[in-house]
């Protein structure tokens, strides 16, 4: 069975204001913030993630620091910049308005 394509193009444009959302609270290095994506059940691939991490940068919207692991290389921390936290607050607002007019036309 196929997605259907709208859904499809919902759930990938929901990527970016996601992994914005997976680094708000705290650092995370990228296999972190693909397991708090699966965490709740949003299919997200290394394959996407990183090209994404890499335009978010470049975007100004996070920063990353380079940190040792204590088991095996140094890892990534992404963070958010105050760029980053205004696009996700604003994403949030517009996110409750669309909610808003959902829930409300045609009543």
């Amino acid at each position: 069975m196929q997605a259907d394509p709208m859904l499809v193009a919902l759930r990938r444009g929901l990527l970016e204001p996601l992994v914005l959302a997976a680094v708000e609270s705290r650092q995370r290095y990228a296999a972190e913030i693909l397991a708090a994506l699966r965490e709740v059940n949003f299919p997200a691939q290394e394959g996407t993630l990183y090209p994404l991490l890499s335009k978010l940068r470049r975007d100004g919207l996070v920063h990353h620091e380079w940190r040792e692991s204590p088991s095996g290389p140094p890892r990534k921390y992404v963070l958010l910049t105050d760029a980053g936290r205004q696009r996700l607050a604003a994403f949030r607002e517009h996110w409750n308005d669309l909610t808003r007019m959902i829930d409300s036309v045609g009543r």
